[in-house]
């Protein structure tokens, strides 16, 4: 008989619900697995959690720790404090982390003290720039980690550097196998074009979430001109700290420019594949524009997924209004595309290597 094992899965913001889509697909194929999902509440509303559920058909979980909005340390110790007597109480084999963000980092630290094993999904991601909140929980994450699931060869790489090589694996990236399957199912299902009355590539598409670019006013304000004076017709499903911060620069409507809620994942996919080009600062929306060959500016200085930089599909250029009008005017890549993320069959080989090593 298989030696049954119980697997805790710490989620807390939409991109982790993504991940962790395709993982929970796999655990169903394995009798011998207990899969247990805790939510921390990092994220918490309707359209930044629930909707995400719903979308991708991951089942309830099993916790919520409602941790909800806060600093980084209140997030990151909340999390922990509230965690902890759950591992207690569950005594997994195994702790698994997704992504870069504060509920990541809290698992992973929380798991390590109570000499837990962890995995951490999308492992050796780096941009170099320890002022990014997201870098520093990757490094620190990636160094309690046991299992190292790698989406690139880069990203193997980067753990080499940093003398990490024991327990390393690439897997390809988990985002991709939730991309392929989902990306037929928002075609044949999507109505968000018809509700905001928009025909295909006739409209930019616009993501902001990033500290340094919505906490900054005069940043945000340089980003909003620059899209509004291109005389484009721009898209912008609203993040609801950015919403905030529009607030205070009096920017609730503007000609161009149409402001809207934040959209489920697969209306978020319809929106990118529809798009003339993408304007955002998020990692996973490059991604994601990358496989489906549109044109991304990256409202960034450095970024994480260098493979959309090195295939001509992706373009930094931060806050500059100059460069983001140019870009939008003539950024329009043509070159081949490169399989850098694998071959969407990576929760396969995350589950596969778990069952042998575990």
């Amino acid at each position: 008989m298989k030696k049954k094992l119980k697997f805790l899965v710490v989620v807390g913001t939409r991109p982790n619900f993504i991940k962790i889509a395709p993982l929970f697909e796999e655990f169903k194929n394995y009798k011998n697995i207990k899969p247990v999902l805790l939510h921390t509440g990092q994220h918490y509303d309707f359209e930044m959690s629930q909707v995400f559920f719903q979308d991708l058909k991951i089942p309830k979980p099993d916790y919520n720790l409602e941790v909800g909005s806060g600093s980084h340390a209140y997030q990151t110790a909340e999390t922990m404090k509230r965690l902890e007597p759950v591992l207690l109480k569950e005594k997994p084999n195994l702790v698994i982390v997704v992504g870069d963000v504060n509920s990541t980092l809290a698992g992973a630290l929380t798991a390590a003290k109570l000499h837990i094993p962890v995995g951490h999904i999308e492992a050796g991601v780096r941009c170099y720039d320890m002022s990014i909140p997201e870098e520093i929980n990757r490094v620190l994450t990636d160094h309690i980690s046991d299992f190292l699931f790698c989406p690139t060869k880069t990203a193997v790489k980067n753990l080499k550097k940093e003398g990490i090589t024991k327990g390393v694996y690439f897997t390809g990236d988990i985002m991709y196998d939730a991309f392929l399957k989902n990306i037929k199912i928002a075609q044949k299902k999507s109505k968000i074009l018809q509700k905001l009355k928009l025909e295909p590539k006739t409209y930019l598409l616009l993501t902001l979430h990033r500290p340094f670019n919505v906490d900054n006013l005069d940043n945000l304000k340089k980003i909003i001109e620059a899209v509004q004076e291109s005389g484009e017709k721009v898209v912008f499903p609203v993040h609801p700290r950015t919403k905030k911060q529009l607030k205070k620069l009096k920017i609730c409507k503007l000609k161009n420019l149409k402001i809207i809620d934040p959209v489920g994942y697969m209306d978020m996919l319809f929106l990118e594949k529809n798009a003339k080009k993408i304007l955002t600062d998020s990692g996973g929306v490059q991604k994601e524009a990358y496989w489906l060959k549109v044109p991304c500016i990256s409202l960034r200085e450095r970024t994480e997924w260098m493979e959309t930089l090195r295939s001509g599909w992706n373009i930094l250029v931060g806050r500059d209004k100059n460069k983001i009008q140019k870009a939008i005017k003539s950024f329009n890549p043509r070159k081949r595309q490169y399989k850098y993320f694998g071959n969407g069959k990576s929760a396969k080989r995350i589950v596969k290597i778990l069952i042998n090593k575990l």
